[in-house]
């Protein structure tokens, strides 16, 4: 753009404000909203801090020592090539208890979720009662359904699955129920002009619109699960979290380096092709 042509632009933006001043004019009562709001969470995270006594005078020295550990991390080292076979097999473990679980979730979390739809079920009592249960379910994290469902199952790749299906239950439930609310009215309608029974408008004019929305939701929920099924892992449910935490409780800082680089590594490709996957799915195309 030339030096020209910015200068007509400011010069329409100054006539634009003159005609219409009011347009322009600032809405001191609103911002004065927006400034309180940000002095009280500044004021909170303050008296958070002082409640939770954080001793600030440990962080320099916390510094210098996680310094160290990075020095002492270089250079990723599995050891020999039968570790590095070991970890990897781990990884595949870890990529296995996430696909698992978010996939069983998924498929639990389906037919309930047409019972906390509103535009679904006509039933107040059954969807109140759908929903306060995904919630409950929701409630609880990952980490402590691993936990219980090692105590309950044992130490294992099969503690891991059960718990990310459980903690993705209750998400996939709330996700698809209010999937299935937003879906737009008009193709429902047009299958019951038809003649259709409600099985018919759920199956021909809500289903099409949200199967593409679920699809992205679920691959999203893969690559997150990823992550998830890393950390649940130090616990004992599987994976190449367990790897990770004996490593670092022998003081093995360059396998525990190497490990870090393969997790990393692992999410930076699941992230890339599920974006791929989702946009396509949801029909956006992405500029690379």
């Amino acid at each position: 753009m030339t030096d020209a042509r910015r200068t007509l632009s400011f010069a329409d933006e100054a006539a634009i404000a003159q005609r219409y001043p009011a347009q322009f004019k600032a809405d001191w009562p609103q911002r004065a909203k927006l400034i309180g709001g940000i002095v009280i969470a500044a004021a909170l995270f303050v008296y958070g801090l002082i409640r939770l006594d954080i001793p600030f005078d440990r962080m320099l020295g916390g510094s210098v020592r996680l310094v160290e550990f990075m020095a002492l991390m270089l250079p990723p080292d599995p050891g020999s090539w039968e570790q590095a076979k070991l970890y990897l097999h781990a990884m595949g473990e870890t990529l296995a208890i996430a696909f698992l679980g978010t996939l069983g979730g998924a498929l639990l979390a389906f037919p309930v979720s047409f019972l906390a739809a509103r535009n679904v079920v006509a039933n107040r009592v059954l969807q109140l009662f759908t929903r306060r249960s995904l919630d409950t379910v929701r409630g609880v994290d990952t980490l402590i359904w691993a936990l219980i469902w090692v105590g309950v199952v044992g130490l294992g790749p099969f503690a891991g699955i059960l718990a990310v299906m459980c903690s993705d239950f209750g998400s996939f439930g709330k996700l698809f129920s209010e999937a299935f609310e937003a879906a737009d009215d008009r193709p429902i309608e047009g299958v019951k002009s038809t003649g259709g029974s409600h099985l018919h408008c759920v199956r021909f004019g809500l289903l099409p619109q949200v199967i593409p929305i679920l699809a992205s939701q679920i691959l999203y929920f893969f690559e997150s699960n990823t992550r998830s099924a890393t950390i649940i892992g130090i616990v004992g449910a599987g994976g190449i979290g367990l790897q990770l935490a004996e490593q670092i409780r022998v003081l093995e800082w360059q396998k525990v380096s190497f490990l870090i680089v393969l997790i990393l590594i692992a999410v930076a490709v699941i992230d890339f092709v599920s974006s791929r996957l989702r946009f396509a799915i949801i029909g956006r195309r992405v500029v690379a």
